[in-house]
């Protein structure tokens, strides 16, 4: 006979540990069930920490403002040191097209709360010691953006999960979801059966995979995306410094962004957005990455050209068409929700979706969960892309 859940998460991520946790917090049975043999194994453990609400959207600035919150606050209230530090978020503007960009959203991201700026260029120099000033026009700066460490908050939330009875099965892959109607009525697992009121889909990379097994088109596509470590120096950056321009590199291949910044041990962590995307679900390291970035970082702020890099990684985007998540419940299947398609942001917005999804299973959504539901719906048009995803 099959067991019996509130709520079952397909998923023990950036996204699926917090909506175990906060599922489990408001008193619903919950079991997680991952491939892997424990916590934070797929992507979350390539992320690079980075926390932000400075988002173009109303849904993600909701959701980074509360991830944020509950980031920042963590070490006060329950003792876990999770590597948060708020050292802001600088998007540096090289071109008039850039400048207008970032001053045109910041109307939008004051409404709705974010704590940000535009700044000169002498401020911008400030803010990131020895930048290069050719050109530079200025910058956004949001002081209360930051970073983490995912593998101790995936850990801390775990922890806090665990406590609250949440439930998580290793080593046990989903195989199949059997279906009456529109309802699922069974999880099928390589290692046992179970039932659940509520089925939560966030598989990652692999949620289209999870959607096709009831016979559900959902448009996530992994990309492929590198990045990098330092080794650690003197406390100089604390800003994450983001360059949207695109660069055309005949040697070692096109990009689209870059942006870096200096953790809380003094490495300096990496990451760039190849152009065109990489899709795939390939997680091996290239010989042209570190080539490709360390150009561009040296030519933004030369004193970097000293640094000795320890490592470099390749993890997965699961990317939507629109550069936006798809959070909410599915018309065609009553009882399953999806969390899936963060664009490589799953990190920054996982615990602000937890708690949405856990009130959206109870049914006390707040006005700002019905715009985050409305805004990531599954059924939303596609074609309007987030300017700054």
């Amino acid at each position: 006979m099959a067991e019996k859940y509130d709520v079952i998460v397909i998923g023990a991520g950036s996204v699926g540990i917090p909506i175990a946790q906060y599922c489990a917090r408001d008193g619903l049975k919950v079991l997680v069930l991952e491939k892997a043999p424990s916590v934070s194994q797929g992507d979350n453990k390539h992320a690079i920490g980075g926390i932000r609400a400075t988002h173009t959207q109303r849904a993600k600035i909701f959701l980074g403002l509360r991830s944020i919150e509950i980031f920042s606050t963590w070490k006060d209230k329950h003792g876990d040191d999770i590597g948060w530090v708020e050292g802001g978020y600088c998007y540096v503007a090289y071109t008039p097209e850039h400048a207008e960009l970032f001053k045109n959203n910041i109307n939008l991201q004051k409404k709705l709360g974010l704590n940000i700026d535009f700044h000169t260029p002498e401020k911008i120099r400030e803010l990131v010691p020895g930048i290069n000033l050719d050109g530079l026009l200025g910058g956004t700066f949001s002081p209360n953006d930051g970073s983490a460490s995912p593998l101790l908050a995936a850990n801390a939330f775990y922890q806090d999960a665990l406590s609250h009875e949440a439930e998580f099965h290793f080593n046990e892959k989903v195989v199949s979801l059997e279906k009456d109607g529109n309802q699922i009525t069974s999880i099928k697992t390589n290692r046992g059966k179970y039932e659940a009121k509520w089925v939560i889909n966030a598989a990652g990379g692999y949620a289209k995979e999870v959607g096709q097994m009831i016979g559900l088109d959902i448009p996530v596509s992994p990309t492929s995306h590198e990045a990098g470590i330092t080794e650690p120096v003197k406390h100089f950056l604390k800003p994450m410094v983001v360059d949207i321009r695109p660069c055309e590199d005949p040697t070692f291949g096109n990009s689209k962004n870059f942006y870096f910044y200096q953790n809380n041990e003094g490495q300096l962590i990496f990451c760039i957005t190849p152009d065109p995307p990489i899709y795939g679900h390939d997680r091996e390291e290239t010989s042209q990455f570190l080539p490709q970035i360390a150009k561009r970082m040296v030519d933004l702020v030369p004193r970097l050209k000293n640094l000795k890099v320890r490592r470099t990684w390749r993890g997965l985007y699961p990317d939507t068409p629109d550069g936006a998540p798809i959070i909410g419940k599915v018309k065609e299947i009553e009882n399953l929700i999806n969390a899936v398609g963060m664009c490589g942001q799953g990190f920054m917005l996982g615990p602000g979706i937890g708690e949405v999804i856990s009130r959206l299973i109870r049914d006390v959504l707040t006005e700002d969960d019905k715009i985050i539901l409305e805004e990531l719906s599954l059924y939303r048009d596609f074609g309007q892309v987030e300017m700054l995803k």
